[in-house]
């Protein structure tokens, strides 16, 4: 969907509680509080009123559009933008382009639509497998000289299942516990192969699940081996460098905390690039997500977040 569609379909609030209606009640309204199908549509009013409770509703009710400031258009708006922008889009740009009042509006909107784009139940990978690390962050201090694995950066590991879907982690540390908690929830037992680059974690990381040794493929990046064969890393790489290019050149500055919703987004947006009803399928995930309260997305605590 581009904008011109957007605003064809979507440029009034009629609009967007129409088709929020038919996203939310594709069988016909019912009443939230009592299950009822004999609903009256109050007129003029943007309201429901139930025959068997009177509970008075509208279609953003328990919704994360419920009791918002913002104008449906804004939220449906914003949304298209995060879905069809390749490498993100940051709270600024979404302030600027929708005419947003303060930064701190567009930042929250972008919070709770990103939080809308948690895939949970999602398979598990099989086939082949690539899995990495990489280092998120800035600069080390001058004079350390170390990158990678020595420096103070923010760990993310990702693992691609070739011509298939996206998993992307915050991980405290690489140890092979850690790397073998991700490979059991996220990778098959009936992978083809594994393959990963030649760092000493991985192939004790593997051992520790129940996928044989036999099924891991190494190469020797440390050799300056990038390619052999059909063995290397280069897929799960290229995701990594798409979210280097959004943070670098679209969010700048991404915190540790806030960092595994950005890892979300990112790979939402990737595992759905050819979904041709992204936006659509958008909507319903923010129709069906609880509202992330502002309080909790800015609480000190990380596990608040």
């Amino acid at each position: 969907m581009n904008l011109v569609e957007m605003m064809k379909d979507f440029g009034d609030e009629s609009k967007c509680r129409a088709y929020l209606e038919v996203l939310r009640w594709p069988n016909g309204v019912t009443c939230p509080h009592c299950k009822a199908e004999k609903v009256y549509r109050l007129e003029n009013r943007d309201l429901f009123l139930c025959a068997s409770c009177e509970y008075q509703f509208s279609v953003t009710v328990d919704t994360i559009f419920h009791d918002t400031h913002l104008p449906l258009v804004t939220w449906f708006l914003a949304t298209m933008l995060l879905c069809e922008a390749k490498k993100g889009m940051s709270a600024c740009q979404i302030q600027r382009s929708l005419g947003i009042k303060t930064y701190k509006t567009a930042w929250y909107l972008c919070h709770r639509i990103r939080k809308a784009m948690l895939e949970t139940n999602k398979a598990k990978l099989d086939g082949i497998v690539e899995i990495d690390e990489t280092y998120v962050g800035g600069r080390a201090p001058r004079g350390q000289g170390y990158t990678g694995r020595y420096t103070k950066k923010q760990i993310v590991i990702g693992i691609r299942q070739r011509n298939g879907e996206l998993r992307m982690f915050k991980a405290k540390d690489v140890k092979a516990g850690t790397l073998a908690n991700f490979i059991r929830e996220h990778v098959s037992e009936d992978v083809d192969v594994i393959m990963t680059d030649d760092f000493a974690s991985y192939p004790f990381a593997i051992e520790r699940t129940n996928i044989p040794r036999t099924k891991h493929e190494t190469i020797n990046h440390s050799g300056r081996v990038y390619v052999m064969g059909n063995v290397h890393t280069n897929t799960v790489e290229s995701a990594f460098s798409l979210l280097k290019r959004g943070v670098m050149g679209t969010w700048h500055k991404v915190s540790a905390k806030h960092l595994p919703a950005y890892l979300d987004e990112m790979c939402f947006r990737f595992n759905n690039r050819k979904n041709p009803y992204l936006f659509r399928d958008t909507i319903v995930k923010l129709i069906q997500t609880p509202n992330l309260k502002y309080k909790n997305l800015t609480a000190r605590h990380e596990s608040a977040a």
